[in-house]
């Protein structure tokens, strides 16, 4: 990695932990579907695990949720957003540690890990192969890695009422994301790509939910006229259904083991 890369990785994972501290003390309130992607994990893992990572924790929510579930467990919180681990602190209090850390550089010793658990958070690295040879490393032999994260075409409403590109989240592709998994040597014991489409009743409640997970990174220079608006609003209207408009997410849900 030269010098001007770790500048600009450096740059972004600040923008990424500003923008969500700035949004913990409403996410909760607009995390809609993240909850409901998250949900898809539940079923699907193990009965028991005494040292459990829950890695991009947000507000605490499925951290609070694992240490329920496995309550003989040492269980770990890591977020790169300060604001959301000090929200997830005042919620839940000190049995499980938080920690502000990189998904991508995890600072715990090799295979000292039993579970880890992520839901809509590597999808924010910019580095997935580090993610998951980070994630093979903390793994104990017979591990798990239960993941759900993001795949191109997220937000692609939002695009298209704004006609704006960027407004797309910078997704690595599935194929990325299978080849990363393959050279890290997990195993993939179950994968699932799929669609999850959520409504809102107007342009105000979509901004809303993206804004208040921090899937909107600011922007410099990116000011919007009230033209702009009703521009969008215009574009979006044509993509109403019956139950409002559509927000896309391509959701990526994939089971891990670490067999050796």
């Amino acid at each position: 990695m030269t010098a001007l890369t770790a500048s600009a990785d450096a740059s972004w994972q600040a923008r990424v932990a500003h923008a969500f501290s700035r949004a913990a003390p409403r996410y909760d309130a607009l995390a809609t579907a993240q909850r409901q992607i998250g949900q898809r994990l539940w079923d699907a893992l193990p009965v028991d695990a005494r040292n459990v990572l829950d890695i991009g924790c947000g507000t605490g929510y499925w951290t609070q949720q694992l240490a329920e579930r496995y309550p003989r467990a040492h269980v770990t919180g890591l977020d790169l957003a300060p604001g959301m681990l000090e929200q997830a602190r005042q919620q839940y209090g000190d049995a499980i540690a938080w920690q502000q850390g990189d998904a991508a550089a995890l600072e715990f010793n090799d295979r000292s890990v039993e579970l880890v658990f992520s839901n809509l958070a590597i999808q924010w690295c910019r580095d997935i192969g580090a993610v998951m040879d980070n994630i093979y490393r903390v793994l104990r032999p017979g591990g798990q890695a239960h993941i759900t994260t993001l795949l191109p075409g997220t937000l692609e409403e939002i695009a298209f009422a704004w006609q704006r590109p960027e407004a797309l989240l910078q997704t690595p592709h599935h194929a990325s994301v299978e080849r990363a998994i393959e050279e890290s040597g997990l195993t993939v014991a179950r994968q699932n790509a799929a669609v999850e489409r959520f409504y809102y009743p107007d342009l105000r409640a979509v901004m809303a939910s993206i804004k208040g997970i921090g899937a909107q990174l600011p922007r410099p220079q990116t000011k919007l006229t009230r033209a702009d608006i009703v521009v969008a609003q215009a574009r979006f209207e044509q993509l109403r259904q019956p139950e409002g408009l559509p927000v896309s997410y391509h959701c990526l849900t994939l089971h891990l083991e670490k067999t050796l």
